[in-house]
């Protein structure tokens, strides 16, 4: 074990963080269990999880950077990959399940006077 002791400008935000996170991880998980509909459940694991791993990297960026003695970007790029692309990929499966609603309840080809 190394003996490196971390300043505190960087543990508490860095613990704040973390717990902030999982807190978020935990409430959209949950909500992905008690929401009944498909539409429903979309919500809360696509808002909560992004904010949850979101804050998660940013408390890593911060200790990183407190043990390098500079600062440390590269969990900022994961961050940013990750809060933009859940919830489009969220927003392009809620569009494809409406398509295939749509689909079900009036197949293609089917007129209105045949």
């Amino acid at each position: 074990m190394t003996d490196t002791v971390l300043p505190a400008w960087a543990l508490l935000p860095a613990s704040l963080l973390l717990i902030l996170g999982g807190i978020c991880t935990l409430l959209g998980s949950v909500g992905l269990l008690r929401m009944k509909r498909f539409y429903d459940r979309m919500h809360p694991p696509s808002m909560g999880n992004t904010l949850g791993a979101g804050c998660v990297l940013i408390a890593s960026m911060l200790i990183s950077s407190a043990l390098a003695h500079r600062p440390v970007i590269h969990e900022l790029l994961i961050t940013v990959f990750i809060v933009t692309t859940s919830p489009i990929t969220a927003m392009l499966v809620m569009r494809a399940a409406l398509h295939r609603q749509i689909a079900r309840r009036d197949p293609p080809g089917k007129t209105d006077s045949g």
